[in-house]
């Protein structure tokens, strides 16, 4: 199992992933500097306008670093991309990605052979996110480079699945790109995706609780005072299963031990200003959160992680 050469640059194996309206150019910049991939969701930057001002911005701030640091140079970035019907800026995000030539796009919600080749085209490289190894074969097929394997308790939409069963079913078969998501939120845990067969982590809702991401001190502090057992898992909010913090449900309204069935035909990412809002007034988070004990810059919390990834190889040797 190797990784394609974009990826010798970071300092820990992992990918900051991207975060429903909690990731921005801060956190994408913060993360990259640190050593690990950043990436935000492209329907994040509104207007659709906005898309390639943020592009830009990291871009030249990235190049800037590495000329004012050539011996810790900054991670690629990545951009999600949400392959699913309700998604109607689709094509104008993509010419976006091409024409700053996007290093890595991840895509969920749906795998698409041209989305694949476009970003094949300008030399960049596709990760597709799944819960099972159905979904993994299906990507792989339509020309997806790597897979993020999202299993239970990952942040968002996820997967039920026992992470030892999805990463071993999909080694049976698959020796590309593969990242685990999934409740990660120390450098030991880091350690365990990796020897569990996984070439990089995937870490999500510790990024909540950083300075510079886009959320409310509310869900910040969240993150931080949230247990395990504070996360629900429903459809109702998105259509797909996912995980929530539960007092954000309940701030909400509802019970969440007593949450109906959402429908697929429910999904909508164009925001909206009515009624309770997945991911701006439900906040997603994963199981990992115990972890979590402070919100701090991403940096430190990045460097935190190299240090007790270290020091768990340290142990085991």
């Amino acid at each position: 199992m190797s990784l394609p050469p974009l990826f010798d640059r970071l300092r820990l194996p992992a990918i900051g992933a991207p975060l429903f309206i909690v990731s921005n150019p801060d956190l994408v910049i913060a993360q990259c500097k640190a050593g690990i991939v950043g990436s935000f969701p492209a329907l994040n930057a509104r207007p659709q306008s906005l898309v390639d001002e943020w592009l830009h911005r990291i871009t030249e701030e990235l190049a800037a670093w590495d000329r004012d640091h050539p011996d810790t140079p900054s991670a690629p970035y990545a951009v999600n991309q949400i392959v699913h019907r309700s998604n109607d800026r689709l094509e104008q995000d993509m010419a976006t990605c091409a024409k700053w030539k996007v290093p890595i796009v991840i895509t969920s919600l749906g795998a698409m052979v041209e989305v694949n080749q476009g970003v094949h085209a300008w030399g960049g490289i596709t990760l597709h996110d799944i819960i099972h190894d159905r979904f993994a074969r299906k990507a792989v097929d339509k020309g997806a480079d790597g897979l993020i394997a999202v299993s239970a308790g990952a942040g968002g939409h996820a997967g039920t699945l026992s992470p030892f069963a999805l990463v071993q079913e999909i080694r049976q078969w698959f020796d590309g790109p593969l990242c685990l998501s999934g409740a990660i939120a120390t450098g030991r845990a880091v350690l365990a995706a990796k020897a569990m067969g996984a070439d990089l982590a995937y870490i999500g809702s510790p990024f909540i609780a950083t300075a510079e991401a886009n959320a409310v001190d509310e869900y910040k502090q969240g993150i931080v005072d949230g247990r395990a057992s504070d996360i629900v898992y429903s459809s109702l909010f998105t259509g797909v299963h996912g995980n929530y913090l539960r007092q954000s449900i309940e701030a909400a309204g509802m019970d969440p031990a007593n949450l109906p069935e959402g429908d697929l035909k429910t999904m909508d990412f164009a925001g909206g200003e009515g009624s309770k809002k997945a991911w701006r007034d439900i906040w997603g988070s994963g199981q990992g959160i115990g972890a979590i004990d402070k919100v701090q810059p991403a940096g430190d919390y990045v460097a935190q992680l190299i240090r007790e990834y270290e020091e768990a190889k340290a142990e085991l040797t």
